[in-house]
Parts: structure tokens; sequence; C-alpha cells
């Protein structure tokens, strides 16, 4: 079991005592938890780490700066009725680690809405219907579909466990994915179609984001079409009482185990153990720790001995996502009617990138969700929230009608404000970071510190399905760890 005792508060000078140092008594003493492991984070990536630790026969400390579980996965139930998911959402048939979580919980899913026509608004105010991942025809979609099969072909050959062994990896980690889609087009429209693709996938611009890392994560995900479309892909299904529900599950499972409102601020490591401490003056000594947290998040972490070059230069070359998520509630989803299905993409000015129908699976309400990307987060973030309001109800007039502009229900998401996550979905690898760093520093463990987090995935990077197998990962790698260095003797798998 885990074990609590105390130590002496220290004052900040007696922090940086060196090791063994005996601080006096200058406050009440500072309770220390023992286990055998700690994860740092309870999005799925920590709780799935702490789980297969538990499973494994060892004691887990879990600490959350959060006062909830699920990081960036949260859902709410607005007072409007509906629970909307203010962060990750969805599950495909692919995504087989979280609907085995889900199915092991009773965690139900429905499929997502998609009867009905969908809907492209240009920058001239246009509209156009479609059906399935793009219209057949239209501005720039040949190029978009010629290149886009091109990124299927290339992605083929990433070896998705060594990604630094892939034949062409200098070559493509050198540039841009704006680079690389300027060299193959000069078509404006298919730049516009390709731009919103990245924008939606891993809110950020083409200019921003390794060509290899798109590679990667089109390799992760199985094909372009798994991340782009909505039936039997990426996008097929939702949770029925939000996507938080098996994290929640998972949470409950583990009790006072989990520690929320833990802030880690510092871990000292070595070969044969970790020392962590939060803000609030809690101490666990563990054998092994899992740093489940998103890249930019662990610079807030006082690391002693500082953690190893390739592995900070991984952190500074994999910056957050920008995205905020806007749910409008009406009383039914009156879209339907009028045969659209609420899916829509909005090219040019407007600050939506893109538009689902978010409604219950009972259709007691009517809900969509606008995201809003990049550099158009960038710049809405910045208006007050009336006039975010406006612009945001505004796109959705342009896609289902007048009505969309008055919701009963009204609420968004910017996560770059998010104080823990820092942005969303996930963080994206800049050019030159697989190259300079992703050997070493993608996920290798720093001494007894390990790390999980869906940022270090191979089957479907980036999304929830790939937190749990990281955590997963993190947890099998501490257990082989310990089973080799003797310390499990006498635990029971």
């Amino acid at each position: 079991m885990m074990r609590s005792q105390t130590e002496p508060e220290q004052t900040g000078s007696e922090q940086n005592a060196p090791e063994g140092h005996a601080p006096g008594r200058h406050g009440p003493p500072t309770p220390v938890v023992t286990a055998d492991a700690v994860v740092v984070g309870a999005g799925y990536a920590g709780l799935s780490a702490a789980l297969r630790l538990r499973e494994h026969g060892l004691d887990v400390v879990v600490l959350e700066a959060a006062s909830r579980v699920g990081g960036r996965v949260l859902s709410e139930e607005r007072p409007s009725g509906p629970v909307v998911d203010h962060g990750g959402q969805w599950v495909g048939p692919t995504q087989k680690h979280l609907l085995a979580l889900a199915a092991r919980f009773g965690c139900r899913t429905f499929p997502t809405w998609e009867t009905g026509q969908h809907i492209e608004v240009w920058h001239d105010g246009s509209r156009v219907g479609y059906a399935g991942a793009a219209p057949a025809d239209g501005p720039g979609i040949a190029d978009y579909l010629r290149i886009t099969a091109l990124l299927d072909e290339l992605a083929l050959t990433v070896d998705i466990e060594r990604p630094w062994l892939t034949p062409r990896f200098a070559e493509w980690d050198g540039q841009s994915a704006g680079t690389f889609f300027r060299a193959q087009s000069t078509d404006p429209d298919t730049l516009v179609r390709l731009a919103l693709a990245v924008q939606g996938v891993w809110c950020a611009e083409p200019r921003e984001i390794s060509l290899f890392h798109v590679l990667f994560y089109i390799r992760a995900a199985g094909s372009y079409e798994q991340l782009m479309e909505t039936r039997d892909c990426a996008q097929d299904r939702r949770f029925t009482e939000g996507a938080a529900a098996p994290a929640r599950a998972v949470a409950a499972m583990l009790g006072d185990r989990i520690r929320l409102g833990e802030q880690v601020c510092a871990v000292r490591w070595h070969g044969s153990g970790v020392r962590v401490r939060t803000t609030v003056g809690t101490v666990v000594e563990a054998r092994r720790a899992v740093v489940a947290l998103p890249p930019p998040a662990t610079r807030s972490i006082a690391f002693s001995p500082a953690l190893p070059e390739p592995r900070s230069g991984w952190i500074a070359h994999s910056p957050m996502g920008r995205v905020a998520k806007v749910h409008a509630v009406y009383p039914e989803p009156f879209w339907r009617a009028d045969g659209l299905s609420g899916i829509a993409t909005l090219y040019g000015s407007p600050p939506v990138g893109v538009v689902f129908d978010n409604s219950p699976e009972d259709g007691s309400a009517g809900v969509l969700v606008a995201f809003v990307y990049g550099d158009r987060a960038d710049a809405w973030a910045g208006l007050d929230q009336e006039r975010r309001r406006t612009a945001v109800l505004e796109s959705l007039r342009a896609v289902v009608g007048g009505r969309a502009l008055r919701p009963a229900d009204y609420t968004e998401k910017l996560w770059a404000g998010d104080v823990f996550a820092g942005g969303g979905y996930a963080a994206y690898v800049t050019p030159g970071g697989w190259g300079g760093y992703g050997e070493h520093g993608w996920r290798e463990p720093a001494g007894a510190v390990h790390w999980a987090g869906t940022e270090t995935a191979t089957v479907w990077n980036g999304y929830i399905d790939g937190a749990v197998s990281s955590g997963y990962r993190a947890a099998d790698e501490i257990a082989a760890a310990l089973a080799a260095s003797g310390a499990l003797a006498g635990k029971h798998g």
C-alpha cells in the first residue's frame, strides 16, 4: 500500500540545499508519500498509466494540477440540458484502446450525425453543398485530391516505431508542410483547402509544422481519409455522457490514489528513483515516475538535474496547437429539417473553420460546434466576448440560416488560455524537431522518469486513443525496468 509520513516544511533556501541536508523545522510538517510509481497528470495518458501500473501490482500515486481529471478532454452538462465536449470528443472504429476502455466501464457511444447536405462557405459568401469528405468538383479540388493522395503515398514509407529510420526523414523534416504544398501547386484555392486541413487536424498553419510530422501523423492514423472523414473514421462516434466518461470511471476505480489540485513543481530524479514535490507541499518518493503532460507543460517543473538536452530540445520544438471550441445550443436541430447535416467548412475571413452537429443522440436539443484554428484563433481571441460571440454566430448563420443567430445557450473554450494545457488539441512538431531531437528526446526515459501523452504514441498520435496507449506503454516500461532490477520481488501481477 501507499505509505505516508511527514518531513519538515522547507524555506526557499532550504529547498535548494544539497541532497541529505537536514533543514530545521520552520512550519507544519510536509506530507511525504512513498509508492512504487508516481504519475504526473490525470488526463487519459496519466490515468491509463496508473491503471496499468495497478494491474502490474504496483503502488501508484497520481498528481493532478486541476480540480478534475480528463486533461484535454472536458465534458460539461450545460444548464440548457445537453452535455458538451469542450475538448477531445470523438472515437473511431480503429481506435481500439479507447473503445476497449469505454467498453470496460460501460460507457456508451452513438454515431456522429452526418445525414444531409454538407456545406462549403467561400470567401465571397458562396455556398456549395456536397456529401462525403469533399465536393466532387469545386475550386482547387483536383490538385487538393492529388496532393493528399501523395501524402498518403509518402506516409506509407514512415517507420512508425523508429521514425528517424524513415528513408527521406531528414529531407521531409527539414521543410514545412507549407513549403511542400507550394512546391506541388500554385493554385490558391488548392492551398486554401490544404491550409484548412492542417488547421483542422493540427490546429496550426502549414508554415509552422514539419512535413515529416504530417506524414508521421497520417501513418499513425492509417490514412489521410481516416483523419478527415466521419463514418468509419476518426469522427465516427461520440460518447453519450461525454468523452470524459471513461476517464471519470477510471478515476473512480483509482480512488484516493489520485490527488487533485496538486501541481507538480519539482522533480529530483536519478537512475533508481524520484522525489516529486507539489505546489501545496506534498512530496512523493517513488522508484519511477511517469510524466503525462503536454510537452510544453513540463516547463513548469524544475527538474534536478536538468533534463537531457535531447528532451529539452524536443520540448522547444513541440508547441501546442491554437484552437477554440464553441458550442451554440438551440431548442432543436432545426437544420436537419432543411436537409442540412450541420457539417461545414468555411474558407476566407470568418473565424470559424469547421462546424459539426454536436446534438445529443435523441435530438432533444440542437447543438452546433464551431472550431476556430491557428491564425484565425489568434485574431478572434483578441476580441471581447460579445464580438467573439457575434462573429461565431454569423459564421453559423452562413451555414444553417438566420435561426443560428438566436441560440438558447452559448459557450466557448479557448484552449490557449487553459492554464494547464496551454493549447490544443496536441503539440505538433516544428521543422527540424524530429531530426534534431526525436531519436532521444521524443519518449526515451530520462533516468527514472518516463514519458506518456498522446504526443508519444505511434498509433493515433494526437488523439485520445493515442493518450491511452501511451499510458499503457509507459507503465509497461516501468514494470519491465523494476522487474529487471529485482524491485518487483514479492509483488503480484
